[in-house]
């Protein structure tokens, strides 16, 4: 890159990369830093990704294959004591409600569309510029050292993620359980409609994780069938189990002045994805909520006045006034969700499960939801 970058993005996650894409299209210049590839395990992350962040990484020419991302034509989601909610995406009038999409391929294709953008200069350094824009995840060394308070609330839960195969086809339908414990158990389609691999994420207490990890790959597999109500028939692990804690977080401030040198150029920073925000992932919603933001910084740097940096303090105050509404919106309601579901005093269960009957039978309020959920505010 001939001319020194207007923004450098510390992070080269999903988040990071589409952001550089973005920023490129604008003809702004872009310097992102990958670090080394680390030597890890098998990557078995799989996100649910709505109708907006297609349209996004379409636009970029970085959406997977079909192979790697499969439609959910149907969403099935059971209570404990008969509750069920049902969407479908013929009701909704759209190809999908969703795509499960396999996180290694769609890295790929962003890879790929960066290696042949000359806007973006891939760095091993963070550069000097006037916008560093922090994409790290939620453990962001950058955020802590610009004294980034993160407010984290954690739950009392694991997710344990891992691949399966189902006797069954799965029929491009996103299944999901909760239990009176508060444990939530989602099998997501994988392999195209008619396939029969799935993406659990099982989320559970977190004293029972390390016994599910334990567990040799039989006895897993006998315990989310049960967990599952035998929906697929008998399921067959695939692939590693990985597990994490849970928690939902957001950081106090997005945007703020770099600490500087006595007489240096002003610089700016921003947060973005889970290095500002983290919620449960029980309505699959984490990686959508962290396009959204590239979508939003890159259109207020794009709608910019002509004399305005990338890095204006007032302009960054735009990004972060627009996201923080719609992040804490997310966030209430899946901390809410979760809540409903750990308690099970008295008429709770009962309550709640009468909740589910009667709002499956609203189509107004389900259709509203659903387009909530897709990305269509309309």
């Amino acid at each position: 890159m001939a001319l020194p970058p207007e923004v450098c993005i510390r992070g080269a996650g999903i988040v990071g990369r589409t952001l550089a894409l973005l920023l490129a299209r604008e003809r702004v210049r872009v310097a992102l830093v990958v670090p080394p590839a680390a030597a890890g395990k098998q990557d078995i992350r799989a996100y649910a990704l709505n109708t907006a962040s297609r349209t996004l990484l379409e636009s970029l020419r970085a959406w997977p294959d079909p192979a790697h991302a499969t439609p959910v034509r149907e969403m099935l989601v059971h209570g404990d004591e008969g509750g069920r909610v049902q969407f479908s995406a013929v009701r909704q009038k759209v190809d999908a409600l969703a795509w499960i999409v396999d996180v290694p391929a769609l890295e790929q294709q962003l890879a790929d569309a960066v290696r042949f953008q000359p806007q973006v200069e891939v760095v091993s350094e963070p550069a000097s510029a006037p916008l560093t824009v922090v994409c790290e995840g939620k453990a962001s060394a950058t955020r802590d050292a610009l004294g980034v308070s993160y407010a984290v609330t954690r739950y009392p839960q694991h997710a344990i993620a891992a691949r399966l195969e189902a006797a069954q086809p799965h029929d491009g339908v996103a299944r999901q359980w909760f239990n009176d414990a508060g444990e939530v158990l989602a099998l997501l389609p994988m392999g195209g409609v008619q396939g029969r691999s799935l993406a659990l994420v099982w989320s559970v207490d977190q004293l029972r994780a390390p016994a599910l990890l334990a567990q040799g790959d039989e006895e897993f597999n006998a315990a989310v069938s049960e967990a599952s109500h035998g929906a697929l028939g008998p399921l067959r692990l695939t692939s590693e189990r990985a597990a994490w804690p849970l928690a939902r977080a957001i950081a106090d401030r997005w945007t703020g002045t770099m600490p500087q040198a006595q007489g240096a150029a002003a610089q700016s920073w921003a947060l973005a994805g889970d290095a500002a925000h983290t919620v449960h992932p029980l309505a699959g919603q984490g990686l959508n909520l962290g396009l959204a933001d590239a979508a939003m910084l890159a259109d207020v740097i794009r709608q910019r006045e002509y004399w305005r940096s990338v890095g204006d303090p007032r302009l960054l105050r735009r990004y972060e006034r627009a996201r923080r509404a719609d992040v804490l919106q997310m966030s209430l309601a899946t901390d809410g969700l979760q809540q409903l579901f750990s308690h099970s005093v008295g008429p709770l269960p009962a309550l709640r499960n009468w909740g589910m009957r009667g709002f499956d039978r609203t189509r107004l309020l389900k259709h509203w939801i659903a387009n909530q959920a897709m990305g269509l505010k309309a």
